[in-house]
């Protein structure tokens, strides 16, 4: 047998495994605790288009200066983010505070490109379509109700 020809179909396996092989991108979304509605909103699309794409997705919150005081406003939002995208994405890392960020990174639900979100899914029901995030007024008392009724992580 020639060596050459070896040598080349050698490399053409090695060429076509490599094409097979899938990479894990993991692509970062960092929130604030003060984020307005409208930055909410674009930000959570983008999040939800990179897990369509079979992306993995750390979300951060920065916190600066006294916010980091209010651990429960960081994870009211990471709340909000993985309720939102709970139909095509898993959490696989649950929020965590690490220094001044609060980080959580949620996975892909199966394969790529699983299911597309319609428009009118954007609104949450029961709010009346005022376009706020569920559970965003009503002080400590509305956010000692909504984490006495989520599961906690083991």
């Amino acid at each position: 047998m020639d060596y050459g020809k070896w040598k080349y179909e050698e490399a053409q396996r090695a060429k076509e495994s490599r094409k097979k092989a899938s990479n894990v991108v993991v692509k970062e979304m960092k929130y604030r605790p003060k984020i307005g509605q409208g930055d909410f909103d674009t930000k959570t699309r983008k999040v939800e288009r990179f897990l369509q794409e079979g992306h993995k997705v750390k979300i951060t919150i920065m916190f600066r200066g006294r916010e980091v005081s209010h651990p429960q406003l960081g994870r009211r939002i990471l709340d909000d983010i993985a309720e939102r995208v709970e139909e095509f994405a898993k959490v696989e890392v649950y929020p965590r505070l690490d220094g001044r960020n609060m980080t959580m990174v949620l996975g892909p639900e199966g394969k790529k490109g699983k299911k597309k979100r319609k428009p009118q899914d954007d609104v949450p029901a029961g709010n009346g379509g005022t376009g706020k995030v569920a559970g965003s007024a009503g002080g400590d008392a509305a956010l000692a109700v909504a984490d006495a009724a989520k599961p906690k992580p083991v």
